[in-house]
């Protein structure tokens, strides 16, 4: 491979990301975006369990609290309708029993109001932190400030 390194190989044979194309082809499938890209990622990376459950049960639960966002904000009837669908998921979840009753309430409040779902929030982060990244809670911090912005 000695020679080749400017051509778009690397020592080890791969192809360095200089010599990629940076347009998509028209056929190619748009990259999917996270709101919660940590949360998301901490869940896909985590064993069946424990903290899978917690990531997924976070993210679920600061969706909802993401939609009270001034740009974002759903009518009443909708986020209630889909805090109760949350909830009726959550039932199936294997929690620790600190965090299931703390999720519950961010998904109570997301029916209600921003005011509601800041506290609710920063509870929830309480108790579950120990089981997140650094990054996840970081977004979850980021959330609870933007919730609490007039």
């Amino acid at each position: 491979m000695r020679g080749l390194e400017g051509h778009g190989a690397s020592r080890s044979g791969t192809a360095s990301s200089s010599a990629m194309i940076g347009v998509l082809p028209p056929f190619a499938v748009a990259p999917t975006y996270f709101r919660f890209p940590a949360l998301a990622a901490l869940a896909g990376r985590a064993a069946i369990g424990g903290q899978r459950e917690v990531a997924l049960a976070t993210y679920v639960a600061a969706r909802l609290a993401h939609d009270l966002l001034p740009d974002r904000e759903l009518e009443p009837a909708v986020r209630q309708e889909r805090a109760g669908a949350a909830k009726n998921w959550l039932a199936s979840m294997m929690l620790p029993p600190q965090v299931k009753p703390a999720v519950i309430r961010l998904i109570e409040a997301t029916s209600h109001d921003r005011a509601a779902a800041a506290p609710a929030l920063r509870g929830m982060l309480a108790v579950s932190g120990s089981q997140l990244d650094g990054a996840g809670r970081l977004e979850l911090e980021q959330l609870a400030d933007a919730l609490e912005r007039p």
